[in-house]
C-alpha cells in the first residue's frame, strides 16, 4: 500500500475515511452513540465533498437502510450507520437486502455498546449478520477498520450480499495512528442488477434457497481469511478465541502466557475448521469476545463434546459489561496485575439537563400540574436529553423503552382506562418514530395529553439536524389532529404558570391534546453564537 500520511483517528473516523477511499458514494444514518461521529466525518470531509457523496441525515434508520439499498440497486457503494438498538429499526429492509442481494457494495455499520454507556441496552449486532445469513466482520482496532472497508465492500459486491461490520464502544472512540492510502478509489458508474428484486414469494423462495446455499461457501472464506489468523506459541495448552477488540487485551496479557495458540476472528460466520484445528491442538478453549457469547453458544454445534469451553457463560469471564485487560487476564489463568484498577478518589457524577434547558420548564410545570392536581397521572418517556426528567431533581417519568414508545404506550394505557395519561417525546423522536404513534392515537380520540417538547435539534447526539424542523404542526394537523387541541408555547421560567395550566386543563379534556413547548437547545444556541462572534 502507497502511504500518504499517518493520522490520528477515532474508530469510528478510520471506518469513514476507509469507505471514503472505497469508492464510497452515500452513507445514510439516524445519530446514535457510538456510531454519530462516522457519518459527521463524512459530512466534513473535504473528499465527500469534492465529489459530492450524500451525507444528510435520514429520519430513522429504517429509512436509512432502504435508502442505502436503493443506492446499492443503481450500482453505487453506499453504507449505512447506526447504534445496535437501531438494529432493531431496520431489521426488515436489512434481513430482506440478503433476500434481494445487493448491486453496489453495500455496508451497515452496527455500534454496539457493551456496558451500556449510552444505550438501554447490551444488544449484540452479530447475531442480526447470523440471523440475516451474511457476512459480518468486526476490526480488532483503528487500522484494520480503516483497512477493512475496501475488503468490506468488495466482498459485497462479490457475494452480491450486504456486509455487516461491528464496532463496540471503546473501538468506535479511542484514537490510535492510522496509515492511509495515497489515492481513494473511483466511484463506481451507474448501473442496475440484472436480477428481480421483487420479493413476491415465488421469486423469494428461489432467493432463499440460494442464501442458504452459499452459506457452506461463507463459511470456507472465513476459514481462508487473512482477517482471522491463528498463531502458536510453544506447545500450547489452551486456545484461546479472541473476537474484534476483544483480540487486543488478549495480545497486551500474551508477553506473560506460554504455552497457547490464539486465533483472531475478524471475519464471520465463524471458521469452523480453524476451530476444529484450534480444538484437536489445545482441547481447551477460552473465548474471549466483547458482547454476548454469540461466538461460545455456536461451539457446541462445531465441536465435539469432550472439548471444554471457557468463556462468558461458565463465568471465566464477566456475563455482562465490558471486557478489560485485567479480567481477561485472570481468564487466562495469569496472577492479577491491577494496572486498570478504577481510580478510588473519583466520585461519580449523574448526568443532568443543562442549566437554562427548555425540557426543565416542561417538567416543572408537568411536575406542579401532577402535584396539586392529578397525582394519580402516569407520564411516559422516550429517548434523547428529556429522559433525563427521570432523575432527581424532577423524577417526572414512568416509563422509557425504546424510540417512539411515549406516545404508544400512553395509548396503550389510556386504552386500558389509565385516568390523565401524558406522553412526552423529543422532537427528532417524533419524526424518528412517534409519528405512526400519533397517527393510532388520534383515530382513536385516546384520552391523552401528548408534549413534543421542541428544542430545534437532536441534541443528545450533538445537535444535528432534525428531521421535523418547522414542521410539527402540520404533521400533526396533517395526521388529523383536531385544531383546536394543538397548541405551541415557549417553555421559559416567566411562562411556567401559563404552561402548567395549559397542561391542566387539556388533561382534563376527553380526548387527544398536543403541546409543544419550543425553545432552542442551550448547546446549540451556545454554539452558533460562538460561530458568530468568530
Amino acid at each position: 500500500m502507497t502511504l500518504q500520511e499517518r493520522q490520528l483517528l477515532l474508530g469510528d473516523h478510520a471506518v469513514a475515511l476507509g469507505a471514503l477511499h472505497a469508492g464510497l458514494s452515500g452513507v445514510y444514518a439516524y445519530p446514535g452513540t457510538p456510531s454519530t461521529e462516522i457519518t459527521e466525518y463524512i459530512q466534513a470531509s473535504p473528499i465527500a465533498r469534492q465529489r459530492g457523496v450524500h451525507s444528510r441525515w435520514c429520519t430513522n434508520e429504517k429509512t436509512a437502510m432502504e435508502a442505502a439499498l436503493g443506492m446499492s440497486f443503481a450500482g453505487k457503494r453506499a453504507m449505512v450507520c447506526m447504534k445496535h438498538v437501531g438494529m432493531n429499526v431496520c431489521a426488515d429492509p436489512f434481513v430482506n437486502s440478503a433476500m434481494t442481494g445487493v448491486c453496489g457494495g453495500l455496508v451497515v455499520v452496527a455500534a454496539d455498546d457493551p456496558s451500556m454507556h449510552s444505550s438501554q441496552n447490551e444488544q449484540d449486532s452479530r447475531f442480526y449478520g447470523k440471523f440475516a445469513m451474511v457476512p459480518t466482520l468486526e476490526p480488532s482496532s483503528q487500522q484494520e477498520a480503516y483497512d477493512v472497508m475496501a475488503k468490506a465492500f468488495a466482498l459485497s459486491e462479490e457475494l452480491r450480499l450486504p456486509v455487516l461490520l461491528r464496532l463496540v464502544t471503546r473501538m468506535a472512540h479511542s484514537r490510535a495512528v492510522v496509515n492511509v492510502s495515497a489515492e481513494a478509489m473511483p466511484e463506481n458508474e451507474i448501473h442496475t442488477p440484472d436480477d428481480n428484486w421483487v420479493l413476491l414469494p415465488a421469486i423469494a423462495r428461489r432467493r432463499n434457497e440460494h442464501l442458504t446455499s452459499i452459506q457452506t461457501d461463507l463459511v470456507s472464506r472465513a476459514d481462508h481469511s487473512d482477517l482471522n489468523r491463528l498463531t502458536t506459541v510453544g506447545t500450547p495448552k489452551v486456545g484461546i478465541i479472541a473476537c474484534g477488540i476483544a483480540y487486543n487485551y488478549v495480545a497486551e496479557n500474551l508477553p506473560d502466557m506460554a504455552d497457547c495458540a490464539v486465533l483472531q476472528v475478524q471475519q464471520y460466520p465463524l471458521p469452523a475448521e480453524t476451530i476444529r484445528t484450534l480444538a484437536r491442538q489445545t482441547g481447551r478453549l477460552l473465548v474471549v469476545e466483547d458482547g454476548q457469547p454469540f461466538v461460545e453458544e455456536q461451539l457446541t454445534g462445531i465441536l465435539p463434546n469432550e472439548v471444554k469451553v471457557d468463556g462468558r457463560l461458565n463465568g471465566a469471564l464477566p456475563r455482562t459489561g465490558e471486557l478489560t485487560p485485567d479480567n481477561v487476564r485472570a481468564a487466562m489463568g495469569l496472577p492479577a496485575r491491577e494496572l486498570h484498577a478504577p481510580s478510588q478518589n473519583v466520585v461519580a457524577r449523574p448526568p443532568a439537563l443543562c442549566q437554562g434547558c427548555g425540557h426543565r420548564s416542561v417538567y416543572d410545570s408537568l411536575n406542579e400540574v401532577i402535584r396539586n392536581v392529578y397525582p394519580d397521572t402516569k407520564v411516559f418517556g422516550d429517548i434523547g436529553c428529556y429522559t433525563l426528567g427521570a432523575l432527581p431533581p424532577f423524577r417526572a417519568l414512568n416509563s422509557c423503552v425504546d424510540m417512539g414508545a411515549s406516545i404508544t404506550m400512553a395509548k396503550g394505557a389510556a386504552d386500558a382506562g389509565l385516568p390523565h395519561v401524558v406522553a412526552v417525546i423529543g422532537d427528532s423522536t417524533f419524526t424518528h418514530s412517534g409519528m405512526t404513534g400519533l397517527l393510532d392515537a388520534i383515530n382513536a380520540n385516546a384520552r391523552m395529553t401528548v408534549i413534543i417538547s421542541d428544542n430545534l435539534t437532536t441534541a443528545m447526539t450533538g445537535g444535528q439536524d432534525s428531521a421535523g424542523l418547522n414542521k410539527y404542526e402540520a404533521i400533526c394537523l396533517g395526521l388529523g389532529l383536531d385544531r383546536d387541541h394543538l397548541f405551541v408555547v415557549e417553555p421559559l421560567p416567566k411562562n411556567m404558570p401559563e404552561i402548567a395550566e395549559l397542561i391542566r386543563r387539556e388533561m382534563d379534556y376527553p380526548g387527544l391534546s398536543v403541546i409543544i413547548p419550543r425553545r432552542e437547545c442551550i448547546q446549540t444556541l451556545s454554539r452558533k453564537a460562538k460561530a458568530k462572534n468568530k
